[in-house]
């Protein structure tokens, strides 16, 4: 792994000093420089591959060697997935097959289990009323034998079902979620915050992952856009803050994160660094949650002798550029150009 210094556009010299909300916190000078220059660099490199531009995309050799999400949680391959091919792909669907549809996807969380499980309706939609789970747990036993049916982003822990298999538990769950009327609990409440208070009363779903399935939740027309009002750190998130910051002055990581969207474009001036939004959309409370995980990742390789919460020293997937073309689309309601193509 390289450990070469990012390439910062000359930096100024740093303040460990800030007032957030009345009180005074530290900062690590080093590790707070590399939000905004990662932030801007990874931005820049989404940029140029949505506008079709050939590699290299960054200077920076640890951004160009290693994967990391982009700063906009909605850009990154499998969310596009999700609200194009499962959210937006029937206008027809109803709420309770919508948010089935959406629950299904997040259980795996990749393209590939969800064209697995699109075969099984084949030719009709996926559907909550054609659910079997004895197709669904033969199908993805199949898969399971061929190769991981589950994403790596983040471990979903198996919910205590009584089935010998991790995705047959989850299939319980999605069953009892569907059969105690949690769809049309959510669909009632419009409400992002709503939903993810209703999914922390489900077994196995912790603060995090009942947030993660909240936001897919929430690019649908159903829920309103409580992501730039309402976040839920996870473990990496937590461990990119811990990196940041010296001293929190007693101020919680929700606090933290919505100083830092709140006064992001004044520390990116200060920095000499040009941030290029979603055109037009700022970053949300999500997406900046999302930085700081990234973060937490970038600095095992940039500053290696800045210890977190985790232990973790080393980033584990190298980048691989995808050779299919995506064409971004977003939820209608966050008012953005229709289609992007990289």
């Amino acid at each position: 792994m390289t450990n070469q210094p990012p390439l910062w556009t000359t930096p100024p010299e740093p303040t460990r000093d800030y007032r957030v909300a009345g009180r005074r916190v530290l900062v690590r000078p080093a590790v707070f420089d590399a939000v905004w220059h990662f932030a801007a660099a990874r931005q820049a490199v989404f940029h140029l591959r949505a506008a079709g531009e050939p590699p290299p995309w960054t200077t920076d050799p640890v951004i160009s060697s290693w994967k990391f999400t982009n700063v906009y949680r909605s850009a990154d391959r499998t969310s596009q997935v999700l609200i194009q091919d499962v959210i937006y792909s029937d206008p027809a669907c109803s709420a309770e097959d919508l948010i089935f549809k959406i629950l299904l996807f997040k259980f795996f969380n990749t393209e590939s289990t969800w064209r697995l499980l699109e075969r099984l309706h084949s030719p009709g939609p996926v559907s909550w009323a054609s659910y079997d789970f004895a197709a669904y747990d033969a199908v993805l036993s199949a898969a399971r034998r061929r190769g991981p049916i589950y994403s790596a982003s983040y471990v979903i822990p198996p919910p205590p079902y009584g089935e010998q298999r991790k995705h047959a538990n989850h299939l319980r769950l999605l069953e009892d979620m569907m059969t105690g009327g949690l769809p049309q609990k959510i669909a009632a409440s419009g409400s992002l915050t709503a939903a993810y208070q209703l999914l922390r009363g489900y077994r196995s779903v912790g603060p995090f992952l009942a947030y993660q399935f909240a936001l897919d939740l929430g690019y649908s027309p159903l829920l309103d856009d409580g992501e730039t009002t309402f976040v839920v750190p996870g473990p990496g998130a937590l461990d990119g803050l811990a990196k940041c910051f010296e001293d929190t002055a007693g101020l919680r990581p929700e606090d933290l994160i919505g100083w830092i969207a709140e006064t992001s474009a004044s520390h990116f001036a200060d920095r000499g660094l040009t941030f290029t939004d979603l055109w037009g959309r700022q970053p949300s409370l999500a997406d900046w949650q999302n930085v700081l995980c990234e973060v937490s990742k970038y600095t095992r390789a940039t500053l290696p002798q800045v210890q977190g919460t985790t232990g973790r020293d080393r980033i584990k997937q190298r980048f691989r550029a995808s050779a299919r073309p995506l064409e971004y689309r977003f939820p209608p309601k966050w008012g953005l150009p229709p289609s992007h193509t990289a």
